[in-house]
């Protein structure tokens, strides 16, 4: 009987296995999501703020405009400007050049109501509960408005 010399070939194994790919995929996968979810209540929160700035901007430009035509304007479009009722409120008088839009527009949108004498600007803020109204409208596009403001 013969013996060989078998010679022990030593392998060199880089790279990884499957599974500690697996592994590794599986726990980015679920920081990815972790993360995401936390997200969602920042940009509500950013989109909260912002509304709130913005009915802070429009009541800024209608008060100014009742400091110079001596009342609220009953309504406005896409900007607000004087007119022409007393000698300070004029035609060329800009008090809000572009009224802010609501952040999810046209799903939601701001409400103003004025009788000329009081005003209420009305939102929906998502982080919000409860109902408001303004005017005859607790509808905000679409939602239910909950965060109102009024004239001082």
């Amino acid at each position: 009987m013969k013996i060989r010399n078998y010679k022990l070939i030593k392998v060199d194994k880089k790279g990884f296995t499957l599974i500690e790919l697996l592994v590794v995929v599986s726990i980015l996968g679920i920081l990815l999501a972790l993360s995401v979810f936390g997200m969602q209540g920042a940009r509500q929160a950013s989109r909260d703020g912002k509304r709130k700035a913005d009915l802070e901007q429009i009541r800024s430009g209608i008060e100014m405009y009742r400091a110079d035509c001596d009342s609220y304007p009953t309504s406005f479009g896409d900007s607000l400007t004087g007119n022409g009722s007393t000698p300070n409120c004029l035609g060329s008088n800009t008090y809000i050049g572009q009224v802010p839009v609501e952040p999810l527009y046209p799903n939601r949108d701001y409400v103003y109501s004025s009788n000329g004498k009081t005003y209420e600007i009305c939102a929906a803020l998502e982080g919000g509960s409860g109902r408001v109204r303004c005017g005859s409208s607790s509808n905000c596009g679409g939602v239910t408005c909950n965060y109102k403001v009024i004239n001082p």
